[in-house]
């Protein structure tokens, strides 16, 4: 049994028009320029998203690094936020942000601390 479907990958990012353009150019797909995040609408029979958050203090992953971080996160796509909460949470998810029960998200970490939400959008 599933909890849920993968909705995007999110890369925080310095620019996100500039980044947004650049995979763009590699993978293809249509920009919805959202201010400060754009969402890159992947082509094809699969689909996707991949979207692009600005983050002024931005630092850049090191790569091969096991002392830095990779700096992205899911947004995992759920009908119910609740239900999903719960078994996130049996799963041994922490929450990291979610107070405001009025949004249409909530955000929280894996077990090894790297963040994700869950969005019923």
């Amino acid at each position: 049994m599933t909890v849920a479907k993968l909705g995007s990958v999110v890369l925080d990012c310095p620019d996100p028009h500039a980044l947004a353009a650049f995979y763009a150019g590699i993978l293809g797909g249509t920009v919805e320029d959202n201010g400060d995040w754009l969402d890159l609408r992947l082509p094809g029979p699969a689909g996707g998203t991949l979207a692009f958050q600005a983050a002024p203090g931005h630092v850049p992953p090191k790569w091969p690094s096991p002392e830095a971080s990779q700096q992205f996160h899911l947004d995992l796509t759920v009908e119910d936020l609740d239900a999903a909460e719960a078994e996130v949470l049996a799963l041994g998810a922490k929450v990291l942000d979610a107070a405001d029960r009025t949004r249409t998200w909530r955000t929280y970490a894996d077990p090894a601390g790297h963040p994700f939400c869950l969005c019923a959008c």
